[in-house]
């Protein structure tokens, strides 16, 4: 298994290089398939090699220095599942960045660079990394990799507002990174190594300390209140990008890290679940009033990336307070979100692909002209916005049920899970609201002259929308309850 894990996470750097190293423009988007599919392939056979073993944890050491693990990789249900779908996803947008990258985009004419490919590859890598390493040190390690490989697909149209904006995300989820590693530096002090499971063996002022510098990482990486003003403006990156990044993996790093070291303190310090949880909900409340006046459909989708990233805190921040059913609704949000919101984002490019503009007003009558792409922007929809039998329902409806059932006990908590309520139907409502307007009615003029997808962007929507329903059933069977039983 750990050699599975390990050619997961090392195809996508090979074939980084190979794809660097190619200057035949029709072979490399061709050869980056090849190799973020045999990185799926291995994600797979890694879930299935540990669903077979039976047993809730296995942990394999592969790098030590004397008797000090520095790396190593840790396979259980959260693990193999968001495993597999960052990914799987790193694959469909390799996938339909064979179409959408050519010189007959309307809003970006431009030939595929092998550059773009090679980064998104390596980013693949990364994340697999940082999902399956059993250390800190190892997190961190991939950690930084994502912000670097970020910095560069957000800059790739190198335009100065593309780089400002690349600059911005690098230096704030940079800082972040500092907790990170005031994190490792101190479980290793405490604890003479920088596995994450040591941190059970800390005194609880020890394990409040790690745990708050992993949860200041998580705050820069998820774009959390107050590090958050760098995601809405990395929207100047291909939405390939925009759709991979920025809403299946590389904010889910953040609430990744944070599930996975709660996970493994044992008995979490009362103080970390309510600094959590109270930062959770200005996010949740900041998000929300900032996506109501966007009318770029990116930026929207940012703002409400944002949003959907609290929801996650809030049930990560709900099990540090006693929840154990809170922490099986973050762990599936954490995946059914990286298929609706990727599906919207991609649902958002296709639009631009086609008609050149992301402006929500000059998009109306989508479901005439675009039909596929209007079903989808209703999916996605549906989906953000917790609506059944959509994916977003089954991670919401248990989260406010542990958050309600916490609140029995702590008056405090039913206020706060009120407000997210409040928020999650305003979200319907003007989700709603924007599906009316862009979709339905009179196409107008730029949706009239708009040109029809390539083959591989309608292949990859009509996955993603398949998997806005699927995924919810696929994180029930894989995060049933006996793992719990573990924790």
């Amino acid at each position: 298994m750990e050699n599975l894990a390990l050619l997961t996470i090392i195809l996508p750097f090979v074939g980084a290089v190979w794809v660097g190293l190619v200057k035949n423009e029709s072979l490399f988007p061709k050869l980056a398939v090849v190799f973020a599919a045999l990185a799926t392939v291995g994600a797979l056979c890694v879930a299935q090699q540990w669903h077979s073993a039976a047993v809730a944890v296995l942990h394999y050491p592969l790098i030590r220095f004397g008797n000090t693990e520095i790396f190593g990789v840790t396979f259980d249900a959260v693990s193999t599942l968001i495993g597999f779908a960052v990914v799987g996803l790193g694959l469909l947008i390799v996938l339909y960045s064979n179409g959408y990258l050519t010189v007959k985009n309307k809003e970006h004419a431009h030939a595929p660079l092998p550059r773009f490919y090679a980064f998104l590859l390596v980013f693949i890598g990364a994340m697999a990394g940082v999902v399956y390493s059993s250390t800190l040190l190892g997190q961190l390690l991939f950690f930084e990799i994502t912000g670097a490989c970020s910095w560069a697909l957000i800059s790739y149209y190198q335009t100065p507002k593309a780089q400002s904006s690349a600059m911005k995300a690098l230096i704030i989820t940079h800082i972040g990174a500092i907790g990170l590693y005031l994190a490792a530096a101190f479980l290793f002090s405490k604890a003479g190594t920088f596995e994450i499971t040591a941190l059970e063996r800390l005194d609880p002022a020890s394990k409040t300390v790690v745990l708050f510098g992993v949860l200041f990482a998580a705050w820069g990486k998820s774009a959390q209140f107050p590090m958050q003003i760098w995601l809405p403006n990395a929207m100047e990156a291909p939405t390939p990008v925009s759709a991979y990044l920025h809403a299946a993996s590389m904010v889910k790093v953040g609430v990744y890290i944070f599930a996975r070291a709660v996970m493994s303190a044992g008995e979490v310090p009362e103080i970390v679940g309510e600094v959590g949880l109270i930062m959770a909900m200005l996010t949740l409340v900041y998000g929300f009033v900032m996506y109501l006046p966007q009318t770029d459909l990116k930026r929207l989708l940012a703002y409400s990336t944002i949003t959907q990233l609290a929801y996650i805190f809030i049930g990560l921040s709900l099990f540090a307070l006693g929840s154990k059913l809170a922490l099986v609704a973050a762990v599936a949000y954490i995946f059914n979100h990286a298929f609706a919101k990727s599906l919207f984002f991609l649902v958002a490019g296709s639009l631009a692909y086609a008609t050149g503009t992301r402006s929500m007003p000059r998009l109306q009558g989508v479901i005439q002209k675009m039909p596929l792409v209007g079903v989808g922007f209703g999916i996605a929809a549906l989906a953000i916005a917790g609506v059944p039998p959509f994916n977003g329902f089954f991670s919401k409806f248990p989260l406010f049920a542990a958050g309600f059932e916490l609140g029995k006990s702590q008056g405090w908590i039913t206020a706060m899970m009120i407000i997210a309520l409040m928020e999650s139907v305003a979200t319907f409502v003007w989700l709603l609201y924007k599906f009316g307007q862009c979709v339905l009615g009179k196409p107008s003029e730029d949706v009239v002259n708009a040109q029809p997808l390539t083959f591989s962007m309608n292949l990859v929507l009509v996955i993603l929308m398949v998997m806005s329903v699927c995924s919810a059933f696929i994180a029930a069977y894989w995060l049933e309850t006996p793992w719990l039983t573990q924790l």
